[in-house]
């Protein structure tokens, strides 16, 4: 029996495609496919979300001082004038940041593996570069969609049937976090 379904496509656009429609439903949600793929996608997504799921709560809070610039009400960097050179002037704040344990370290790098880069365009800016941002979506998956499943042991997507698309008959399928 075949460990995976080929999709009529060579390994390399196999691998692209699943990727980027795991990245997909892990950013929006649902995503509608064939049942084949839907099937291949469930697969991928769910071990992902058991490691973000096993992974939540292992890191450690710690305290760093980090130096950041001073800015002025317009916000703009303070400067200073220093043996005839103007220099920015830095301030010491305590930050708190969450330190990766080495598991949620390796789970983490395991994820960036397979989800692709996300950039979230606001409707309003649409077909703006400047206003688009990067989502980290490895946070994403940690922070909240972890959390929504801790007490469930697996079955994270349901695929529900759609109908059979017009031009070749294919059955289609909407796939969706449960």
């Amino acid at each position: 029996m075949a460990k995976y379904r080929k999709l009529g496509r060579t390994s390399g656009q196999r691998k692209a495609l699943l990727r980027n429609q795991v990245t997909a439903l892990l950013n929006n949600g649902k995503i509608i496919t064939t049942e084949a793929k839907a099937k291949e996608i469930r697969k991928i997504a769910e071990g992902l979300i058991a490691m973000a799921v096993r992974e939540r709560e292992n890191f450690d809070e710690v305290t760093v001082t980090a130096k950041v610039p001073r800015k002025d009400k317009d916000g703009k960097r303070v400067k200073e004038v220093v043996d005839g050179k103007k220099v920015t002037v830095y301030d010491e704040v305590e930050k708190k940041i969450k330190k990766d344990q080495p598991s949620r370290l390796h789970a983490r790098r395991q994820m960036l593996k397979v989800l692709c880069p996300v950039k979230e365009v606001p409707a309003k800016g649409a077909g703006q570069k400047k206003n688009t941002k990067q989502v980290d979506l490895v946070d994403k998956m940690f922070t909240e969609i972890a959390p929504k499943y801790a007490d469930r042991n697996g079955g994270y997507t349901r695929i529900v049937k759609i109908g059979q698309r017009k031009g070749d008959a294919a059955m289609m399928v909407l796939i969706e976090l449960v």
